[in-house]
């Protein structure tokens, strides 16, 4: 047992092979968090482009007379 230790902790191309598929492995993951990273920042910026559209058609509404804001409203109501 000692023996087959002191081989795979001395052997050159079984380092570099285990080192590579660790490389590897790390490579894997650091490109799934920045892929992760990348859907939330373009969540993030949908839903603010979604607010922003929201807070100007509330602001719209709120410079209408009420009297015109419900006519205007009331083409858009479901029957």
């Amino acid at each position: 047992m000692n023996t087959l230790l002191n081989l795979l902790l001395t052997n050159p191309t079984i380092l570099g092979v285990g080192a590579a598929i660790l490389a590897a492995f790390g490579w894997g993951v650091r490109q799934r968090l920045a892929g992760e990273r990348a859907e939330r920042a373009r969540q993030a910026a949908t839903e603010a482009e979604a607010r922003e559209v929201a807070d100007q058609v509330q602001n719209d509404i709120g410079a209408l007379p009420a009297a015109t804001a419900r006519k205007e409203l009331k083409s858009w109501a479901r029957d």
